[in-house]
């Protein structure tokens, strides 16, 4: 018996996912997985056989416990004193899209397939998106 191998032939499809009143983390879960095509029968950890996701209303995400005020989202710039941190609290509130894009992308492996899956990844604050013609199927 031969084991199956997925190669570039695979047919993608399109997915939307609904964040409003969901917990981020929850969200962004049901998106890497997607993404990373672990959900498909024919998963090969080596290939690339993910899926596009968008997630709309990443504004109406809730973050669970005292996330609000005590998670950060820490970056350095390189330099000497060059640490930046942004509350998720100021976060969620100004740019909703990039704390969902942090959770998912966290969530990927940190090497080219995770780089290929995560410019498949399309985050809206509302409930408009731009994908409309690609007739993508709603998952709850």
């Amino acid at each position: 018996m031969s084991t199956y191998m997925a190669n570039n032939t695979i047919e993608r499809k399109w997915y939307v996912i609904d964040a409003a009143g969901k917990p981020l983390g929850r969200t962004a879960v049901k998106a890497a997985t997607i993404l990373r095509g672990k959900h498909r029968p024919e998963f090969t950890p080596h290939a690339d056989c993910g899926e596009f996701v968008i997630i709309i209303n990443a504004a109406k995400a809730t973050l669970t416990g005292k996330k609000l005020e005590q998670k950060f989202y820490r970056h350095h710039s390189g330099y000497i004193g060059g640490l930046k941190e942004v509350s998720y609290k100021k976060l969620m509130a100004e740019r909703p899209e990039m704390a969902m894009e942090l959770a998912v992308k966290g969530m990927l492996p940190h090497n080219t397939l995770g780089a290929k899956a995560f410019t498949r990844l399309h985050v809206y604050a509302g409930e408009n998106h731009e994908q409309a013609a690609q007739k993508p199927v709603a998952i709850d």
